[in-house]
């Protein structure tokens, strides 16, 4: 979330299709988090800041119509379109509820699980939501995080300069605005220090050409970082230009990869 009342990349329907495209990149990784969380049919999980909801339908069919899957997100106008697809899948077991992560108070429940993806990284107080997903969490519930821990390794091969400064603006703006991109390296000790017994730790980071479909989760983010960076004014045009110029020249480039910003995931249990 940016400091003014929007996020950082809106909250408009180009935004609901750039985070679509991100799910299916990132759908196998959650799938296989959740199954080794011990996610199954029946129970009641919580989507932590669910954006327009892509994982949270995935959660309530997850779950099944015995279960129940609780959204929680601030944005209207994501949670409209969550609300439609839900409507039209006949998922009912799903409920969106708009709630401020950073502000508001989580709803007084037991819930088995909670995921959580990409979402301390954008807040100003990320300890105190780690404590009200506990709260909001039955003794040996268990939390899924994907959350950056260096998000300095999103790199192109051949090197770019202009792109590597595109990242390091990136980083920069994000924590003018109150974030911390590399938060992953704060959350096994704040897990402990919540109440949280940290079950598994691992790294996921990737390398792919710009043939294969996750070369474009991050070049739509690529492309709205920097219309993002102009907004804030961390760019003029001319330096833009020249970025998404080199952007292009790598990616027409034979035998091109990028390397895909480095992630940690973290399964970790509500202690008694």
């Amino acid at each position: 979330m940016a400091a003014s009342d929007d996020y950082v990349l809106g909250t408009g329907d180009e935004e609901i299709e750039r985070l679509g495209l991100q799910h299916v990149v990132w759908r196998a990784y959650a799938l296989d988090a959740w199954q080794r969380a011990g996610f199954n049919v029946g129970q009641t999980l919580l989507d932590v800041g669910c954006g327009p909801g892509h994982a949270a339908l995935d959660l309530a069919q997850l779950v099944g119509p015995r279960g129940r899957v609780l959204a929680l997100e601030r944005s209207a106008h994501f949670l409209s379109a969550l609300q439609s697809t839900r409507a039209a899948r006949g998922l009912e077991q799903l409920t969106a509820l708009q709630l401020d992560l950073e502000q508001d108070d989580f709803p007084q429940m037991e819930a088995d699980g909670a995921w959580c993806r990409w979402v301390l990284c954008f807040l100003k107080r990320p300890r105190r939501l780690l404590d009200r997903i506990a709260t909001a969490l039955r003794p040996g519930g268990v939390l899924v995080l994907h959350e950056y821990f260096n998000y300095g390794t999103w790199r192109l091969i051949p090197a770019s300069a202009e792109f590597e400064e595109f990242v390091g603006l990136v980083m920069q703006s994000w924590r003018d605005e109150g974030g911390e991109p590399d938060i992953g390296l704060k959350l096994p000790i704040w897990l402990a220090e919540s109440g949280f017994t940290v079950q598994a730790v691992q790294p996921i980071i990737d390398v792919f050409p710009p043939t294969n479909l996750t070369w474009q989760w991050p070049k739509t983010f690529f492309q709205a970082g920097l219309r993002r960076l102009l907004q804030t004014r961390h760019l003029d045009e001319v330096r833009a230009r020249q970025m998404a110029d080199a952007f292009a020249r790598c990616e027409a480039t034979p035998h091109a990869l990028m390397i895909s910003p480095a992630v940690l995931e973290i399964i970790a249990v509500r202690r008694n």
